[in-house]
């Protein structure tokens, strides 16, 4: 009997054997080697959302209290001496978060009308004010003050029942002016009072109450991940939580994790490499050229256009990246048109060219060696190379300098258009594709097209 046994006891001690998830360790080791849930990969695209207190002033930026309180920046410090008395603090914003406008079955409709496969929300920036009604931020956040509404359960609702996106939540670690945080900080973090009161406690807190399939760390503080304690967050995460099977988290867990550990990488705001990456990653970038949250004082050229995004999304995608593109909504609660037009353009650009973005791969080559601004991407499921170009060229002929292309085999079609195209080799290597003569009315879409090449390689 006792062979048997012991042999029971060891396959049950082996995770994945009778069909038991693999237990993750609190070590960076063990939780870099956990996949990556598929769907990430799969989705592409992704609408980051910044909103808090900084919608208030919404001037300059969403670090508007650090820059005015802390650098003493003179923008910054002139502003409010021109339209606030004196004496007046950055809590006074609070109460005039108000949020009277915030529809969250009208953003959910704009968020799925954009395309996007997931949204991320800001429930908590480096200034502290929690979007939820967390027992760990009295009187500083959405329930107790300003608009008295649960603004992280009311948008994972609406968006949850009216779309198919993922629902993920971005934390801030630290606080600027949180006075155990600056108590850690003077202390060298030989001391932890902020994680283990606030921080930690907030994070386990919108997990098991709001399961967001994506948790977007950010703010380190300087303070390195053992300060944080994020692998032990981490392993509790990925084994024990509610989402344990489909989240996905960055690479902002402390001091020196970024770009080197967690789920995705972020390596930086605006990360845009233009070559492909050996690690899944992301380009989180703003509509708004210079701020994540809402100014009031942003002229039109500080948008980008839609053909700047466009562009943005085809190089992203095409280096194996998601792209996650931010709009910062008003204080009270209005998701600007300008924001909403840049969403509902991307969505439709994606209705007509979304095979070459969704569930796409790298190909072998990311962008053309003849023609600038033609970016590939394969659908190994169908055999597929999308040539994404992003100027139609004057001659109605395209080049390509990377696709190996067989007479009689490859097959080249317009996506949106009916008729195959017609075509050249160029020697082993490249091919001069010939364009339809259409009216701007005729074409597929206003800005950038995808040709899909079948055989070839």
């Amino acid at each position: 009997m006792s062979a048997p046994l012991g042999l029971l006891l060891l396959l049950l001690g082996l995770p994945g054997l009778l069909g038991g998830r693999p237990r993750y360790e609190p070590t960076w080791g063990s939780l870099d080697a956990r996949p990556l849930p598929a769907w990430f990969d799969e989705a592409k695209f992704g609408v980051f959302i910044h909103w808090g207190v900084f919608s208030v002033p919404s001037f300059g930026s969403e670090w508007f209290w650090w820059y005015w309180q802390k650098e003493k920046r003179e923008p910054y410090v002139k502003f409010m001496e021109a339209n606030y008395p004196p004496g007046f603090s950055y809590e006074d914003f609070g109460p005039l978060f108000t949020a009277e406008f915030f529809d969250p079955n009208q953003w959910a409709d704009i968020l799925k009308a954009s395309g996007a496969k997931y949204v991320v929300l800001t429930s908590k920036h480096h200034e502290g004010f929690t979007l939820w009604g967390s027992k760990y931020s009295w009187n500083w956040n959405a329930v107790d003050m300003g608009p008295k509404r649960d603004l992280v359960a009311e948008l994972a609702t609406s968006v949850r029942n009216r779309t198919d996106l993922r629902f993920g939540l971005y934390h801030s670690l630290f606080e600027w002016f949180n006075p155990l945080f600056c108590e850690d900080a003077t202390n060298v973090f030989k001391t932890r009072k902020f994680p283990t009161s606030k921080s930690l406690p907030e994070l386990y807190e919108i997990v098991t109450k709001y399961q967001p399939e994506i948790v977007w760390s950010d703010g380190d503080g300087n303070a390195p991940d053992t300060y944080w304690n994020s692998t032990g967050f981490l392993a509790w995460l990925y084994n024990d939580s509610p989402v344990r099977d489909t989240v996905v988290t960055n690479d902002r867990w402390g001091l020196g994790s970024i770009c080197k550990h967690g789920g995705f990488y972020t390596c930086s705001d605006r990360y845009n490499p233009g070559h492909l990456l050996p690690h899944k990653w992301e380009n989180c970038m703003t509509i708004d050229r210079w701020s994540w949250g809402y100014r009031r004082n942003a002229k039109l050229d500080d948008y980008f256009t839609i053909e700047e995004l466009v562009k943005q999304l085809a190089e992203t995608v095409s280096c194996g990246g998601n792209l996650l593109m931010n709009i910062g909504p008003t204080h009270d609660g209005r998701i600007a048109v300008i924001f909403e037009e840049r969403l509902r353009q991307m969505g439709a650009w994606l209705k007509v060219n979304g095979e070459a973005i969704y569930r796409t791969k790298p190909w072998r080559a990311q962008n053309d060696t003849v023609t600038p601004d033609v970016w590939y991407t394969f659908r190994p499921t169908e055999g597929k190379v999308n040539a994404i170009f992003l100027n139609w060229p004057i001659s109605g002929a395209l080049e390509l300098g990377e696709p190996q292309a067989k007479l009689g085999e490859t097959q080249v079609k317009l996506v949106g258009y009916k008729e195959p195209l017609k075509w050249i080799a160029l020697g082993e290597k490249g091919m001069m594709i010939a364009l339809p003569q259409l009216t701007l009315k005729q074409l597929p879409c206003q800005w950038g097209w995808t040709l899909q090449l079948t055989d070839v390689k």
